[in-house]
């Protein structure tokens, strides 16, 4: 798992994917369930809260794992308090 501060912003799988906090809600993250059908999914648990698994090296051009993935990391900055949030 991958962290800023305390708190999780990326899974990293055992394989070809990566768990991610793509949307605020369920319906935010959905976008991605649209857009790639075939390699995106909602996490196990933490699904409800927007967190998504999209499978790597597959259908979803890796420029846009690496929006997704400053995407997530940008989303729980943004909720920490600022007195915890990087420099």
């Amino acid at each position: 798992m991958a962290k800023v501060g305390d708190k999780i912003f990326a899974f990293l799988g055992a394989g070809d994917a990566v768990g991610l906090k793509l949307g605020r809600n369920r319906d935010e993250a959905d976008e991605w369930l649209r857009r790639y059908p075939q390699d995106a999914s909602v996490s196990a648990y933490i699904g409800r809260h927007g967190w998504n698994v999209l499978r790597v090296g597959a259908g979803i051009p890796a420029d846009e794992i690496r929006e997704a993935i400053d995407e997530s990391y940008d989303r729980v900055v943004s909720a920490l308090p600022r007195s915890r949030r990087p420099a």
